[in-house]
């Protein structure tokens, strides 16, 4: 009798305790959901907040608006801001259509997160504490218009959405070919000027890196490099995009692309001029940023001599139709 009971202990440990355990323990790694206000007529989007590990539920509209905010200067003009708010809308529901129920794999059960890995998000409460009092008076109702008054619309080409609606903070005069930068042609991220952006803070920068620290730099990344020498004959340019950007350098016996050297070097800019100075390297840059898709400073430009949204995002993204969302 007693090993009767025995067994039947045995069996509904394993049966029924050892998988509630199991099941416990795999919740304890589920994001926790956290559902803001929803306004039932819009879409539902599930961001991903890196700091807290948390997946919030929020409408799309009050999520753009933490966009806007958190990747546009306010003080921009109303038609750069609502340029913006497209361009983000637009990348959202790209991420919705691709991602569905699962999320993102690199964020999973969420198809956007609040980082630059999507697109930079901010709440109210952390504006409140980034910003002053009279920010949050000034430009949050700013950028409240101009997100309401762009309610739904997106980017579309060939009648689908645009699903790399890319942007930047400065071209440096011309705005670059997609397969330049990422390796992939995509059609509306073609090559365009953008005259307007004399008021950039990084339209050109200067950085000087000491020949000692370049050198061992390179040597520390490519193991393989020759260079002993910081001298022009060692460096050189060996071609450009139709941007300008650097896309093959000659760096001793090694070819190394613009991009890699601009990440190596922490420049604003794969667009760079260089100039040695005694035992220094001057890179003098154009443009902040990759270069592709809508300049956000030429779009204030844009916006600052009349033009609208529409036209703005339709300069950048070439071929592109501005419709509300299906």
């Amino acid at each position: 009798m007693k090993n009767i009971f025995v067994f039947i202990f045995a069996l509904f440990v394993i049966i029924i305790c050892i998988p509630m355990l199991l099941i416990q323990g795999c919740d304890v790694h589920k994001p926790k959901v956290v559902k803001e206000p929803i306004v039932e007529s819009e879409p539902v989007v599930r961001v991903y907040m890196h700091e807290t590990g948390e997946i919030k539920l929020l409408s799309l509209e009050e999520y753009i608006k933490g966009v806007v905010a958190g990747e546009m200067p306010a003080a921009f003009q109303m038609e750069a801001l609502k340029a913006q708010a497209v361009a983000a809308r637009t990348y959202a529901v790209s991420r919705m259509n691709a991602y569905g129920k699962d999320g993102h794999p690199a964020h999973k059960g969420a198809e956007l997160c609040d980082s630059v890995h999507c697109q930079v998000w901010l709440s109210k409460e952390k504006l409140r504490k980034l910003k002053s009092d009279n920010w949050m008076k000034d430009y949050w109702p700013k950028i409240e218009k101009a997100v309401e008054e762009t309610k739904g619309l997106i980017m579309t080409y060939e009648g689908e959405p645009v699903k790399q609606p890319l942007f930047h903070s400065t071209s440096g005069g011309k705005t670059e070919n997609s397969e330049d930068v990422f390796a992939a042609w995509v059609p509306y991220l073609r090559s365009v000027d953008s005259p307007y952006e004399e008021r950039a803070p990084h339209l050109q920068d200067e950085q000087i890196v000491s020949a000692k620290t370049f050198i061992d730099k390179i040597k520390n990344k490519y193991s393989d490099c020759n260079i002993n020498s910081y001298k022009l004959d060692s460096l050189k340019v060996l071609e450009r995009s139709e941007g300008g950007r650097v896309l093959k350098l000659k760096v001793g016996n090694k070819i190394i692309t613009g991009r890699e050297l601009r990440e190596l070097l922490g420049l604003r800019s794969a667009n760079f001029k260089i100039d040695v100075e005694g035992d220094n390297i001057k890179f003098i840059t154009s443009g902040y940023g990759h270069g592709v898709g809508m300049s956000q400073w030429g779009a204030n430009g844009m916006a600052e001599r009349g033009y609208k949204f529409d036209e703005i995002l339709k300069h950048y993204y070439v071929g592109v139709e501005i419709n509300k969302m299906k």
